[in-house]
């Protein structure tokens, strides 16, 4: 277990809590999609100020559980329970796998109240905050990934890639399976009526298990914006 994460078994379920979760200016920048070497003076000292006093923003945790694949056909992987992953990316993703691992990651609410209510005074440092907050949240996933990895090393499985709902290839309505298998109400996320997570610093994803099964390939290889997006993925982080 990494350093300053503390984990507790729900009913079935692993809750997480990040403690020591530290940023670096660079890490800001990077979140508000900024060439780090290129930032101007004024958006590094921003980047600088909101890497004070972070951690009463933040509150990041995530939940985790695996789940059994009984079968595969077509686009569609049946889970125990009689749940089921539908379409072209999970299919992709999720190919060999004999165990599915579900995941929902936040950072809370306090950073984004905060945001919102700085956008009209200093809108410079909103924008530096929301890059924090995304900086978190990929922290906060990486460690969710890293942690899914040695479970699957614990049953000498490999793991696959991350796909999460939403992505191209994959319906974001496909959100609601993953929300009934997983208590993310522990972690204080919910769903809405349009699937979209609350807090929106949030994300969900669900990696396989199998034994032959690789986390060299990443979802954006199948995206048809692959070429051209600045938020491309080389490959999944296997740790933080």
């Amino acid at each position: 277990m990494k350093q300053g994460m503390k984990t507790k078994e729900a009913p079935s379920a692993q809750v997480m809590h990040l403690d020591d979760l530290s940023l670096t200016a660079g890490d800001v920048l990077r979140g508000q999609g900024i060439d780090v070497e290129r930032a101007r003076p004024m958006l590094r000292t921003a980047a600088e100020a909101v890497t004070r006093n972070l951690e009463e923003l933040l509150e990041p945790a995530a939940v985790l559980d695996v789940v059994e694949v009984t079968d595969f056909h077509h686009k569609t992987i049946e889970l125990v329970g009689g749940h089921s992953l539908e379409g072209p990316l999970a299919a992709r993703a999720l190919a060999g796998a004999e165990e599915v691992a579900l995941a929902v990651c936040t950072i809370g609410l306090a950073l984004e109240e905060r945001m919102n209510e700085l956008f009209s005074e200093d809108p410079m440092h909103a924008m530096a905050l929301d890059g924090a907050g995304v900086a978190a949240l990929r922290k906060v996933s990486n460690a969710a990934i890293a942690r899914i990895r040695d479970m699957a090393d614990e049953r000498g499985l490999g793991s696959g890639m991350r796909a999460q709902p939403g992505q191209e290839g994959w319906s974001i309505w496909q959100q609601k399976v993953l929300f009934d298998l997983l208590p993310a109400d522990d972690i204080g996320v919910r769903l809405t009526e349009s699937c979209l997570m609350i807090p929106r610093k949030s994300v969900s994803f669900v990696i396989g298990m199998g034994p032959d099964m690789r986390p060299d390939a990443v979802a954006c290889d199948f995206c048809s914006k692959r070429h051209r997006c600045q938020w491309r993925v080389e490959v999944d982080p296997v740790g933080v």
